[in-house]
């Protein structure tokens, strides 16, 4: 079986199409067409049913798909084992965590990381959703809970705590909460439709209800930084992590008494990336960081 024909074969069954596999691959549309057609050609099946909103695999392409998948999979662990045989840390290194702390508390760091290790080429990637380490989606994650699958090794790294906020200017308008129960009467932002690992995030709909209807927010937004942002503009009170609130904010914290769960965040890689390097001293760089930051 082509190699080059397999690659371009992976890339479309990955991105859906032949426009974006090309794009990934720098190749023009008709050309991964053509590559794909000669391998349906080589094996004598179609891999791909072919729709005007895009591709879908065939039973036979789903077979070769998680085989080439496999595949390219151990190659890239080889390719790492080999670059990190060197001497000094080398190669690439794709991080996730989430938009939020990714943004805040991830991005203005990484630049001394980057300045330390110039051969490491780093690449940030933020979502709101897990990516599959054990499926090389990405070679190391933070992460606001302790990993379950039992090929991933964690290192508890900080505890995320979150308060009540509001803007000056919402205060001045809208009055002071003295009490969670005046959260009644006042304007709530919450995170829209969390994932299942920040559950207890939008705690400013349930705490202190008495009758056990939550309260309705008036705005919900399913991202921290836009949360933060809201909250900055006079919207509404909001319960923000004090990672993206940081230190100089104008913002006012409410209710300090009150107890408002937090988040240990972690540090996960794949058992196969142990003897890393480049891992290694990230990972070294980046328990430091969260030893200095008290949040």
């Amino acid at each position: 079986m082509d190699w080059d024909k397999l690659r371009v074969f992976h890339a479309v069954a990955d991105a859906g199409s032949f426009t974006h596999a090309g794009e990934e691959l720098s190749l023009s549309q008709s050309a991964v067409s053509r590559q794909v057609g000669a391998l349906e050609a080589d094996l004598r099946v179609q891999l791909f049913h072919r729709h005007a909103r895009g591709l879908i695999l065939t039973e036979q392409g789903e077979m070769l798909y998680r085989t080439a998948h496999d595949v390219f999979t151990k190659l890239a662990a080889a390719r790492t084992r080999l670059t990190d045989s060197k001497e000094k840390p080398f190669g690439e290194l794709r991080i996730t965590t989430t938009i939020g702390l990714g943004t805040s508390w991830l991005t203005p760091r990484i630049s001394e990381f980057v300045e330390l290790y110039p051969d490491i080429s780093v690449q940030i990637l933020l979502v709101d959703r897990e990516l599959d380490l054990g499926m090389r989606e990405a070679d190391v994650a933070i992460r606001f809970r302790m990993p379950t699958q039992p090929d991933l090794i964690q290192r508890k790294l900080f505890t995320v705590h979150y308060h009540t906020y509001a803007s000056p200017e919402y205060l001045k308008r809208y009055g002071t909460p003295r009490e969670v129960s005046d959260l009644d009467h006042h304007k709530i932002i919450t995170f829209g439709t969390p994932p299942t690992y920040l559950g207890t995030i939008n705690w400013l709909e349930t705490a202190g209800v008495q009758n056990g209807v939550p309260r309705r927010p008036s705005l919900q937004i399913n991202n921290v930084s836009g949360l933060h942002r809201a909250t900055s503009m006079g919207l509404g009170v909001a319960a923000l992590p004090d990672y993206i609130v940081g230190k100089n904010s104008n913002l006012v914290q409410l209710l300090p008494s009150l107890e408002i769960p937090s988040f240990e965040t972690y540090f996960v890689y794949p058992e196969e990336l142990r003897d890393s390097k480049r891992l290694a001293v990230f990972r070294d760089f980046i328990v430091a960081e969260a030893k200095e930051w008290s949040f």
